[in-house]
C-alpha cells in the first residue's frame, strides 16, 4: 500500500520522481515531434471542407435528377441539398471529434 491518499480516478497520487520522469518524457517527445506546418493546416482544411461539400453537392445533383425526371408537386433538389449539408456536418463533426478524442488520449498517455 502506499502513503498517498487516491486522486479522483482512484488511483494513487504520483510521487515526485513520477511527475519529473513524465514531464522529462514529454519535453523529449516534443522536441523529436516536428512542428505541422502550414501545409499540414491547409490539408486538415480542405479535408473539413471536401467531407461537407461533398454530400452536399451530391444531395443537390440527386434532388435536380429527380426533378428533371419525376417532376410533381414538391422540388427535391432544395430538400436533398439541406439533407447532403445535414450529412455532410455530422461527418464533420464526427471527424472533429475523433481529432479531439486522439488528441486527449495522447495527452492522458503524456500524464501518466
Amino acid at each position: 500500500m502506499t502513503d498517498t491518499p487516491p486522486n479522483k480516478r482512484g488511483k494513487p497520487k504520483p510521487s515526485l520522481r513520477q511527475k519529473v520522469r513524465a514531464k522529462v518524457a514529454r519535453k523529449i517527445k516534443a522536441r523529436r515531434k516536428t512542428a505541422p506546418g502550414i501545409w499540414s493546416d491547409l490539408g486538415m482544411m480542405g479535408q473539413l471542407g471536401w467531407s461537407v461539400t461533398i454530400p452536399t453537392i451530391l444531395g443537390a445533383a440527386l434532388g435536380h435528377w429527380l426533378d428533371r425526371h419525376y417532376s410533381g408537386k414538391h422540388a427535391w433538389t432544395l430538400a436533398l441539398l439541406v439533407a447532403g449539408l445535414a450529412v455532410g456536418c455530422f461527418n464533420a463533426w464526427h471527424w472533429v471529434v475523433k481529432e479531439e478524442k486522439e488528441i486527449q488520449d495522447e495527452q492522458e498517455d503524456y500524464d501518466e
